[in-house]
């Protein structure tokens, strides 16, 4: 493991892997043609079973890819499974030391990138990975700048097991974002672009707060061409969500700075609304 000034540590299957033998030298200096990269917070127990599934379905592809696992310092025996996994598959793990996020995480595994094209997705398998290909083709092609796994298209679903509230929370959260982009799923954590779209969004001021990079990007990136690809959208397979009140208080506030960034009359507009809204609750009870 090497810490670096940053506070992050890079843990890859040269240090890790008791034998070299199952990586070959000249792969590994070859930039892969698609880096995905998935955020961590215990979620050990899903890592093996994402790295075989992902892996399956980009051989069938002929996909030469490499997988970053960034994790926020878990402890839970994640290092350890990217050690063992990186004996089989090009998989490597950077643990953040001290920055914590799913945003920021995915900002770093993209900068750590080493391929142009870039996926993000989550570890608990609530993206399907056989589905990567498909958002990966369209981007390598040059066809498409953005082209994100939906839940809102023909042929797409959620798992029944959704409960109505949680529903109605996803529903109201994409409806506050629909202004912002053309994108029917703008909530979307499964995701392709290119290191292109993610320096430009760079250099708009992108701001990894939240859980919702890929919105960030997209709006930031000012991205033009999208596509989107139906998914089943399924549970978690191992762990519980990360997802709580502070993280959505984290996307309101998100959609705050990108509307005063894209659409300032919007966000002037409706903060007049929520203070007469506000007004009208308080004199009512008072």
């Amino acid at each position: 493991m090497t810490t670096t000034a940053n506070g992050l540590s890079t843990v890859s299957a040269e240090s890790t892997a008791k034998s070299t033998d199952a990586m070959d030298s000249h792969a590994e200096n070859r930039a892969p043609q698609v880096s995905i990269v998935v955020p961590t917070f215990h979620e050990a127990a899903n890592i093996p079973t994402l790295c075989e599934r992902l892996f399956t379905a980009l051989a069938a592809r002929n996909i030469d890819a490499e997988l970053i696992v960034v994790d926020d310092n878990s402890r839970d025996g994640t290092i350890e499974a990217v050690a063992e996994l990186a004996l089989r598959f090009p998989i490597r793990i950077i643990v953040r030391e001290t920055e914590r996020g799913l945003s920021s995480a995915v900002v770093a595994g993209f900068k750590a990138a080493r391929a142009n094209v870039l996926v993000c997705m989550d570890a608990d398998l609530s993206h399907p990975p056989e589905r990567v290909p498909d958002l990966v083709a369209p981007v390598s092609q040059g066809d498409i700048d953005f082209c994100v796994g939906s839940r809102y298209v023909a042929g797409a679903g959620i798992e029944e097991s959704w409960g109505a509230l949680r529903v109605l929370n996803s529903n109201i959260a994409t409806w506050l974002a629909r202004p912002l982009t053309e994108l029917r799923d703008p909530m979307a954590g499964f995701f392709c672009t290119t290191k292109a779209i993610v320096e430009r969004a760079c250099e708009k001021g992108l701001t990894p707060l939240g859980y919702k990079i890929g919105l960030e990007i997209a709006v930031r990136g000012q991205v033009q061409r999208t596509r989107e690809v139906a998914i089943q959208f399924s549970d978690r397979h191992a762990g519980t969500s990360k997802l709580g009140i502070r993280q959505q208080i984290e996307y309101l506030i998100q959609l705050a700075f990108l509307y005063a960034h894209s659409r300032p009359a919007a966000l002037i507009f409706g903060s007049v609304i929520f203070c007469a809204i506000l007004a009208g609750i308080a004199q009512f009870f008072l």
